[in-house]
């Protein structure tokens, strides 16, 4: 599928393009989230676990560095590596295990983990312009 390219302006709008992406997603399924800090990649994963029916409070898992939500269907990983600063930190929190499971997994910073991701099934860009975002797409066919 062509990279899609679109312009997000606002949290409410990220919300919602989260909402839709969860739509099209089924496990096993690796979703990795690039951008600057600030870009909006926890609130594009907010919005995907909203649109799962999560409706709790989603925190940024840059210190856990991993929150599970379990779903009746599926299970979702939060990932954030970016206080990762060798990708050995990795196996601490299981990365090799957790990727083997039926699951989706968010991962925020995903150049922090040095080659030990597999291809994404979905690669977000997420880069700041204007008052919004442009955010990039890109879903690998099954």
């Amino acid at each position: 599928m062509p990279t899609r390219v679109d312009y997000v302006e606002g949290e409410a709008a990220m919300l919602a393009y989260g909402a839709a992406l969860a739509s099209r997603l089924r496990a096993p399924a690796l979703v990795t989230l690039e951008g600057d800090l600030g870009a909006g990649k926890t609130t594009l994963a907010r919005g995907i676990l909203r649109g799962l029916g999560f409706e709790g409070s989603v925190k940024s898992p840059t210190y856990p560095i991993v929150e599970p939500y379990e779903f009746r269907d599926v299970r979702v990983y939060h990932l954030d590596f970016y206080r990762i600063g060798d990708a050995r930190e990795l196996d601490f929190i299981g990365l090799d295990e957790l990727l083997q499971e039926c699951a989706i997994a968010l991962v925020e910073w995903p150049d922090r983990a040095q080659g030990r991701l597999p291809r994404a099934d979905v690669e977000i860009r997420i880069r700041t312009q204007d008052a919004g975002r442009i955010v990039e797409c890109d879903e690998r066919s099954s």
